[in-house]
């Protein structure tokens, strides 16, 4: 892990980690289950994930009360009991500046000194953000009013997206959009999924060209299935290159054919990324571990 001098590694902030930093810095994101079958599940395979030495990890959020107090749950967990720091995810959708405010205290009285800060997707059946009454319409606002309240107690992570946010008219508009939450006050960006790197290190010139200064760090999703990955990026807007998609169509249903492939691409964009000069790689690991040990094995970090 990250070499832990006058902090332990348990105290440390997302701007300690990428400061001075002598490797790569490795981070993975787990989701907060929906139902107790499923967090008995993310409850075991947390000491598997925890031996692979991620520097932090953080836990995803659910809006309007859905997930949400597993979310601080699963990070308090993780931050206290496996000693691993730890963020949570923090939305501006359906929570006033008040509802922020008591979420930030009860994450701060919990140890947890990390947040993703988001603007958050609509809510099932919703088809569009709307700003909350006394709250928040974009992570830029979030981001000023954390920074304003509490200062420098947190450790803040912002999104990007190498392809654009999938609503945003176009990247210039995109790109703007992230350089006022970094000025704001972010000190990291995580990226959304992407599997050709070279839209990663274009968005990353253009982000410089914009004053962008912090981290930025690539977020990569591991393939386990050709079905669930069609279905993701539609969500997402992003794009999957030619070769990889003709991969998985000959893996056809097979999921262990197609979880090959995932990984054997997953660690190809991580080397490069890495021996290109990315400060680290964020890993989206689907609350899943066999993947991610043979991944973090084949990268050898």
């Amino acid at each position: 892990m990250a070499a832990c001098t006058k902090l332990s590694c348990a105290d440390m902030t997302i701007p300690d980690f990428y400061k001075n930093r002598k490797k790569p810095i490795i981070s993975f994101e787990v989701f907060p289950p929906k139902t107790d079958e499923a967090f008995a599940h993310l409850r075991r395979i947390l000491p598997e994930l925890v031996a692979l030495k991620p520097d932090f990890m953080t836990v995803t959020y659910g809006a309007f009360g859905s997930t949400r107090g597993r979310t601080l749950e699963i990070a308090s967990l993780i931050q206290n009991e496996f000693k691993v720091p730890s963020a949570c995810h923090l939305t501006c959708v359906g929570s006033s500046a008040c509802e922020i405010n008591q979420i930030l205290k009860e994450i701060e009285t919990s140890g947890v000194q990390n947040i993703v800060a988001l603007r958050g997707d609509p809510p099932s059946g919703q088809m569009s953000f709307v700003k909350p009454a006394d709250g928040f319409g974009n992570a830029n606002e979030l981001v000023e009013h954390i920074r304003k309240n509490f200062g420098q107690k947190f450790g803040i992570a912002v999104a990007g997206y190498p392809e654009k946010h999938i609503e945003a008219i176009d990247k210039k508009t995109d790109l703007a959009n992230l350089a006022r939450k970094v000025k704001a006050g972010a000190d990291a960006v995580v990226t959304q999924l992407f599997y050709n790197n070279a839209d990663f290190f274009e968005f990353q010139d253009a982000a410089r060209a914009l004053g962008v200064n912090v981290p930025i760090v690539p977020g990569l999703l591991p393939i386990l299935s050709a079905k669930q990955i069609i279905r993701i990026l539609s969500m997402c807007g992003s794009c999957m290159p030619a070769g990889l998609q003709k991969d998985l169509e000959v893996a056809g249903e097979d999921p262990a054919k197609a979880e090959e492939i995932g990984i054997r691409q997953c660690v190809a964009q991580a080397r490069e990324l890495i021996s290109r000069g990315a400060p680290g790689i964020h890993f989206y690991v689907l609350n899943k571990s066999a993947h991610m040990t043979r991944i973090m094995r084949e990268l050898a970090l």
